[in-house]
């Protein structure tokens, strides 16, 4: 018998027993292929790729230790529930028993995913670091339209826009904004908490369009998880600043589409200790029960808030020391004094969003505005178009990517360039991409470093200077007169050696004369050429020696590590590739200027 035999029916070994297929995890929970999806989306779990596919690359493999950590899921049997009840309602359906399945739909078995939560992140810092893509899932779907046929209702899209906006709310209140870049897909947004880069992506505000290549059906699944994330995450930040949670919101702003400006008025309000909890007069019928509520809310926050009071998001907590660091301290001075007012083309919400951020105050076109177009306060008015109303002399008219390209520079740009009218704006620079490792800077990325230095009153070195060198002139000198020393020394001994060359080749010259006939002259002059071919092909390379000594360190590389070495080298030649077709199509602009 071989050593390694095993007979049919025992154990497995090796990959065979740590990983399993799809069908067969299918086989082992009893769950269809939709269910399984569900479960694995909520509860965290993904494919995995072992080093030996047993049963083939054409399928996809599980842990088995995964598989088993479903089967003990509390979930899994309450999705079998409502399996199970869902066909009582389709049997009451079927004997067109309407008044049964009513009620049954009433009393369907529902389910959280609150202990999920607190499962997958132990720590509030793993919720953090997991909230890019939450936030991006949600601000997208809180500008698609509701629709049955993909089974997205109403309330969906209105909990994940009051999601979407009350986390803006918060980052608005504590200027934790860093980053926003305008681009075809949407608005990027970078926001610093905790420590943590959490970046994301919001969609313009255009009519959004369903595609049929999307699974919406899987999307809704990472939703029905990344609502519930967003809901604790919002929780613990709202509670930090010590304002109650979900806030109780203003309903006159909220019917005119002024949600985030709602949700700043609560937050001040509610950092200032003023309690705005509804009180329900208890003669009231249960039918007009939640028009009262809602009239009362709206008394109690007219009479306690501010009528018109911009820029409360810029406040400071009164009984809470808040800790800024002094990039916090920058973005929130940035727009500091400055009032703006959006005209009705211009992107409104996202601008509501950064200008309070940085610490600016604003008003839009339309009602419950804080304050009107009129206003002789105002210094900026943000429009997309020529106006053909009133112009103020009082103020500037710019455009929306002066506020976008302030904000990443981190300082007050001039207006000249963004002027609406027919002049072209300068090229919207993504702060997200390092320029020195691109190896191309742009033109305008200079202009807006020299001006960042200007008001730093910074003095920028030049080429080949460093900062510390700035700061020490000693060195400077020190370094001007060691380079004078070497180029001195290194023009000296490139003299000598040519004259001791011209010396060598008038030496031969004389012994070649010296000799009477012509053959003993060729006889003498060929060994020569002989000796010096002979001499040249013993004295090794240069050039060769040093490419062998580049490319032994490859020559010891694995040939996994050698292949992705080689794709480095190519991805750098490309992009060195790109900057010079960059850089010759700029030469050709200006030669054609």
């Amino acid at each position: 018998m071989p050593k390694h035999y095993r007979p049919a029916g025992k154990k497995k070994e090796g990959n065979a027993a740590r990983y399993m297929t799809r069908s067969q995890a299918l086989k082992s929970l009893q769950v269809n292929l939709n269910l399984f999806r569900r479960l694995c989306i909520v509860k965290g779990i993904f494919p995995r790729e072992p080093k030996k596919k047993v049963k083939g690359n054409h399928h996809t493999y599980y842990h088995v230790k995964d598989i088993s950590f479903l089967q003990h899921e509390p979930l899994l049997g309450k999705f079998r529930e409502i399996k199970t009840y869902q066909k009582k309602v389709q049997k009451a359906k079927a004997k067109k028993n309407e008044e049964l399945a009513r009620l049954l739909l009433t009393r369907q078995p529902t389910y959280k995913l609150d202990r999920l939560i607190r499962e997958r992140y132990p720590t509030f810092i793993d919720a953090l670091r997991d909230l890019d893509d939450c936030l991006t899932m949600v601000h997208l779907f809180a500008v698609l339209p509701a629709s049955d046929r993909e089974n997205l209702e109403v309330k969906r899209v209105h909990n994940c826009r009051r999601l979407s906006h009350e986390w803006q709310a918060y980052i608005s209140r504590t200027h934790a904004l860093r980053k926003v870049f305008v681009s075809v897909k949407g608005i990027y947004y970078q926001a610093e908490l905790e420590g943590q880069k959490i970046t994301w992506l919001t969609p313009h505000a255009i009519q959004q369009v369903f595609t049929n290549d999307v699974d919406f059906g899987v999307l809704l699944t990472f939703l029905e998880f990344y609502e519930t994330l967003l809901a604790f995450t919002n929780f613990k930040l709202y509670h930090s600043l010590n304002v109650k949670y979900p806030p109780i919101l203003d309903s006159r702003l909220e019917a005119l589409a002024a949600d985030l400006y709602a949700l700043s008025r609560y937050i001040d309000a509610s950092s200032r200790g003023m309690t705005v909890e509804p009180k329900v007069d208890a003669s009231s019928s249960s039918q007009s029960n939640d028009r009262a509520e809602s009239e009362l809310r709206l008394a109690q926050l007219q009479h306690q808030l501010p009528s018109s009071e911009p820029g409360a998001l810029m406040h400071l907590v009164a009984d809470k020391e808040v800790e800024e660091d002094e990039e916090t301290r920058a973005c929130k001075s940035l727009f500091k004094d400055l009032k703006f007012f959006l005209s009705r083309e211009v992107p409104r919400e996202s601008l509501l969003f950064v200008l309070p951020a940085f610490g600016g105050t604003v008003s839009w076109e339309g009602e419950g505005a804080p304050f009107k177009e009129d206003d002789e306060s105002i210094t900026h008015h943000i429009i997309d178009k020529p106006s053909a109303g009133h112009m103020y002399l009082s103020r500037e008219y710019v455009q929306p990517q002066w506020i976008y390209d302030c904000v990443n520079a981190r300082i007050i740009l001039p207006t000249e360039k963004y002027l609406v009218g027919s002049r072209i704006p300068p090229p919207h620079l993504s702060p997200f991409v390092d320029n020195e490792a691109e190896g191309y800077v742009p033109d305008y990325a200079e202009t807006i470093k020299r001006l960042q230095a200007a008001a730093r009153n910074d003095v920028l070195p030049l080429p080949g200077v460093g900062k510390e060198d700035l700061e020490d002139p000693q060195n400077l000198l020190y370094a001007g007169v060691m380079s004078r020393t070497e180029e001195a020394k290194a023009a000296e001994n490139k003299k000598t050696m040519a004259e001791r060359e011209k010396q060598y080749h008038e030496e031969l010259k004389k012994e070649l004369k010296k000799e009477v006939t012509g053959s003993v002259v060729d006889d003498v002059a060929a060994p020569v050429v002989e000796e010096g071919e002979g001499e040249e092909s013993s004295v090794p390379d240069a050039a060769q020696i040093a490419q062998d000594t580049a490319d032994m360190p490859t020559l010891m590389m694995s040939r996994k590590k050698r292949k992705l070495y080689d794709a480095m080298k190519i991805g750098q030649k490309k992009k060195s590739e790109s900057v010079e077709r960059i850089k010759q199509r700029k030469k050709n602009l200006k030669a054609d200027q």
